[in-house]
């Protein structure tokens, strides 16, 4: 079961760094990681750093993918993002994190999508 949800997020991952590249967004990592979590794709956009959750379902019938966002699963990525700016000393860029969930084939890319949740 492991290796499934492993080449489904693969996936996922692809179909959406491709989406991002066809946007015109400069994809600087995939799968980043370290002791606090990973982060599926580092981008920049429009003078931001744009961290990325992609989310991918074949259903809605348990939902949106975007709803599986936890916000320990939102503390865990901003905090898997803190130590990569830290790490490649990028301060002066403004950050954002998106979501882009898949589901049924249709792409939908959610901007900012952690604003309600963190404070920075």
């Amino acid at each position: 079961m492991k290796k499934f949800n492993k080449d489904k997020g693969k996936i996922g991952e692809d179909i959406a760094a491709k989406y991002l590249k066809k946007k015109g967004y400069e994809i600087i990592k995939r799968n980043y990681t370290n002791e606090y979590g990973e982060i599926d794709i580092i981008a920049a956009d429009d003078g931001y750093l744009v961290f990325v959750e992609v989310k991918l379902r074949t259903t809605e019938e348990f939902g949106r993918p975007a709803e599986a966002i936890t916000k320990h699963k939102i503390s865990k990525i901003s905090q898997t993002a803190s130590c990569y700016i830290h790490s490649k000393r990028l301060y002066d860029y403004p950050v954002r994190f998106d979501v882009i969930e898949i589901c049924d084939g249709e792409i939908n890319h959610i901007e900012n999508a952690f604003d309600s949740y963190i404070r920075y």
